[in-house]
């Protein structure tokens, strides 16, 4: 566990470091008023919508697991909010754990769970980019929109994204649609490896091809899924937008949209609960964007992650009991290359 640690330490190193940014130059009187300000009906609001993206979030992944095999909502359902709420703790451990606890229950191989996790990931992405676009090109410009130079970057940085995920995409529908030649090329590089390694190798890159499935399945089928995504994606945003109105912030629905491009990189940042990462750029969006005061976005950051993190955390170690896990064994999966910790959770 020496990895894991050493991991979590540097993410709270990184948390520290980026708290320490957000609240530098803050009038922690003002801050105070601020938080003492907030309307708590929106909040509560925000919270509610936040459950219901989650709920969303294992219906959408109930459709793409479907090429591999039915599962009932409930263990979606459980797998999510436990996944979530564990990631929370341990940065990333959604993205084991979600496929792990599905396989535990259906003949769905973790590999190809691994590969519907990916797709998913590949998703929002591509959902979040549309929005961005949508924001910078097609939607009026809020009046209270500032910060011209930064915008100039933000939208260099979007448009590397929108190439990567292309890149990405090709990749994956290539792994997925010549799957024979990427195993015979493999196989050739296995032959020099030991057959304890090379035999396992073989069965993961073809599980993990086939969890790819998706990506041919019928048009209705993918326009399903996108449309799940966009769902989740304006409801978060809707979230936000109570968030706002609980401060009086008189900000349009779609200013959330170039919010949320800048909260994707945030979260991105491996720290213990999204905590520095998502607080630093929701301040940077509403202070350097939009001209809020630092006090009142600092304010706003803080009750966004508390009112929309709080609820996945409490529901996931609620559903943590039914699938017999324990924060220690959680911990345990998520440490990297440890296929002892596997077998663990699932005896």
């Amino acid at each position: 566990m020496r990895g894991q640690r050493g991991r979590l330490l540097l993410g709270a190193v990184l948390a520290v470091i980026l708290l320490a940014l957000v609240f530098w130059q803050v009038d922690w009187n003002e801050l105070r008023s601020a938080l003492r300000g907030a309307s708590i009906g929106p909040l509560l609001g925000l919270s509610a919508v936040t459950v219901v993206v989650y709920a969303l979030r294992a219906w959408r992944l109930g459709f793409l697991l479907a090429p591999l095999g039915r599962v009932r909502f409930i263990d979606l359902l459980s797998a999510t909010f436990v996944g979530f709420a564990s990631g929370l703790l341990v940065p990333r451990a959604q993205e084991i754990l979600r496929p792990l606890l599905i396989s535990r229950r259906y003949p769905i191989p973790l590999s190809a769970g691994f590969a519907a996790i990916i797709i998913e990931r590949l998703v929002d992405l591509i959902t979040v980019l549309v929005l961005f676009a949508l924001y910078l090109f097609v939607l009026p410009p809020p009046p209270q929109q500032t910060g011209g130079a930064l915008m100039g970057v933000v939208k260099m940085a979007g448009a590397a994204t929108a190439v990567a995920a292309l890149i990405v995409l090709a990749v994956l529908l290539a792994l997925h649609s010549h799957a024979d030649r990427v195993l015979g090329l493999l196989d050739k590089i296995l032959t020099r490896m030991p057959d304890w390694a090379a035999g396992p190798l073989r069965k993961i890159v073809r599980a993990f091809s086939d969890g790819l499935a998706v990506l041919r399945a019928p048009a209705g089928h993918l326009a399903a899924i996108f449309a799940q995504s966009f769902a989740i994606w304006l409801l978060i945003a809707l979230g936000f937008h109570l968030n706002h109105a609980a401060f009086s912030l008189d900000l349009p629905y779609h200013a959330v949209f170039l919010l949320i491009a800048f909260l994707t990189v945030g979260v991105a940042i491996p720290t213990p609960g999204m905590v520095g990462g998502f607080h630093a750029f929701y301040l940077v969006t509403l202070h350097q964007m939009f001209g809020v005061d630092r006090a009142t976005a600092a304010a706003a950051g803080i009750t966004a992650h508390a009112f929309s993190f709080l609820p996945i955390l409490v529901l996931g170690l609620a559903f943590l009991g039914r699938e017999g896990l324990s924060l220690g064994r959680v911990a345990a999966v998520t440490e990297e290359g440890s296929p002892g910790s596997f077998q663990e959770v699932q005896s």
